[in-house]
């Protein structure tokens, strides 16, 4: 059972990142369940087995994908560096994660947006998580720097929007003759979402 039960996560793992490569080609609104079957290497059949549509399948890639990524925002640096440095690190380590995932930038940051209302709504809940995991980083840190205030959860969210929007201006859908997204890493934007992120902090009213 175990193994039959890791099979099936690889073959939806594998559907998942066949989608992430279609829409990369071709944008969500165009990708057909073909297109996801033809990336993936499996049949239709297989893809009925484990999503009942296309919105499932990409519901299911954002999920994992946004998850993955706030476990690399919890993991990175520890609660005892200077705050500053923690800042950084935090930072550097999510951008790097994204510019090694070039085939679902896309997918995570445009298509998400315009793939229905149960998309919508996912994707809300995700950004929740991620203003979450902000506001517990700053609370695991304030022990060793008291001088920064705690995060409260509205900043947090406020802070999630604007470094996603930051984010939209690296993956432009529109930035090639054929429609292909932007190639800029996003690591150009550390220093922008560094200096964000510490005047947020460092703010009071």
């Amino acid at each position: 059972m175990a193994t039959t039960s890791r099979a099936a996560a690889e073959v939806r793992l594998s559907l998942a990142h066949g989608l992430a490569a279609a829409v990369t080609e071709k944008g969500y609104a165009a990708s057909t369940i073909a297109d996801i079957v033809a990336h993936a290497r499996v049949s239709k059949r297989t893809f009925y087995e484990h999503f009942a549509d296309k919105e499932e399948c990409l519901m299911a890639f954002y999920a994992d994908a946004a998850a993955r990524l706030i476990e690399v925002v919890r993991a990175a640096g520890t609660p005892d560096q200077p705050w500053r440095e923690r800042v950084r690190v935090v930072v550097t380590a999510y951008l790097s994660a994204l510019d090694a995932l070039p085939a679902v930038s896309r997918t995570l940051l445009v298509e998400i947006q315009a793939a229905g209302p149960r998309a919508y709504g996912l994707r809300q809940e995700m950004q929740r998580r991620f203003a979450d995991a902000l506001v517990q980083i700053v609370d695991e840190g304030r022990a060793a720097n008291p001088e920064i205030p705690p995060l409260a959860p509205a900043l947090a969210v406020a802070l999630v929007g604007g470094i996603n929007e930051l984010m939209l201006q690296v993956v432009d859908p529109y930035a090639g003759e054929d429609g292909s997204p932007g190639t800029a890493a996003f690591s150009t934007l550390t220093e922008s979402i560094v200096h964000l992120v510490s005047a947020v902090l460092t703010y009071r009213p």
